[in-house]
């Protein structure tokens, strides 16, 4: 038996709960993972919400939060190749089987070993934010020197695009709250506030003549605000916010392949990738983890510590 942390039904913080269960049992595709550490995300509380479809592969309640994860290879199941009991990987619960537990199954096709060198705490932060910023700036593909706006860029997402984007000689225009000014800025990024008046205005005024991408993390109204600033709408790369068709730019094309997974990893070793964590949880603390996610009070990368 071990203990995990999620939900008896859809709904708010409320349908919360530890709960013992005994350790999964890895399918066709899967593996069977010691949890070492958990990296929190707001799609963790959106799919307790109800409000995301197609990820918890017919389990029943209660199901266990989480999407990404750290940890050692304890049983395989049928199917899996390229890796064996005893390593260290890292990847996606895209089955279902969450990753706030003790121990968890994660797929295989979308799991990798973990490289010398890389932390456990590092890897478990790769899978959603780290792929997620190589793919909008693959699919953005900007030269060195453009400019590129990232709406949204205090979160553990935008800090990933921003110092991806950073590193690949781009420069880059972030746009958040006050609070998360101080780690935007430590990358180089030239920070917007946008309690502070209008955006729109603030980010003309610093690149008068438009920006050759944007990244949106936002959304909503603030994507139509943002949007009309891209010198071609087909360089607005939205994340959470589909809509983005209808003003004529494009939605993420996510790869969550173990190939993207080992080249977050080395992107992540060599610096330029390195996520900015600012708070480790322990699995008894995950409800304040998870919450603090879900208000938007935390800037960078939240992850929670099990083993």
């Amino acid at each position: 038996m071990g203990q995990a942390w999620g939900f008896d039904r859809y709904g708010g913080p409320e349908v919360q709960e530890f709960f013992d269960r005994p350790d999964p049992v890895p399918g066709r595709g899967e593996v069977l993972i010691q949890v070492d550490v958990v990296g929190v995300n707001p799609l963790d509380h959106l799919l307790r919400s109800g409000l995301v479809d197609g990820f918890d592969g017919g389990r029943r309640f209660p199901r266990v939060l989480g999407m990404e994860a750290a940890g050692t290879v304890l049983a395989l199941g049928e199917d899996v190749n390229g890796l064996e009991v005893g390593d260290a990987v890292f990847g996606f619960a895209l089955t279902g089987g969450g990753t706030y537990a003790e121990t968890t199954v994660l797929s295989a096709p979308n799991t990798a070993r973990i490289p010398d060198g890389l932390s456990a705490t590092v890897a478990a932060t790769l899978p959603v934010a780290g792929t997620t910023a190589v793919d909008v700036l693959d699919q953005l593909g900007l030269p060195a020197g453009a400019t590129v706006l990232v709406n949204g860029v205090g979160g553990g997402v935008g800090l990933a695009v921003a110092r991806l984007a950073i590193g690949q000689g781009l420069r880059v225009t972030g746009i958040g709250s006050t609070a998360k000014r101080e780690h935007a800025e430590a990358l180089g990024v030239r920070f917007i506030d946008y309690t502070a008046g209008d955006v729109a205005a603030a980010a003309r005024e610093l690149v008068p003549d438009g920006f050759d991408g944007i990244v949106d993390l936002v959304g909503g109204t603030s994507l139509r605000t943002v949007a009309p600033l891209a010198r071609d709408p087909l360089n607005v790369i939205a994340v959470g916010d589909m809509s983005v068709t209808d003003l004529g730019g494009r939605f993420v094309e996510r790869r969550v392949d173990r190939e993207n997974l080992e080249r977050s990893a080395r992107l992540a070793l060599a610096g330029v990738l390195a996520p900015v964590i600012t708070a480790v949880h322990p699995l008894s603390d995950a409800p304040a983890a998870l919450a603090a996610v879900e208000n938007g009070h935390t800037s960078g990368k939240v992850v929670i510590k099990v083993a």
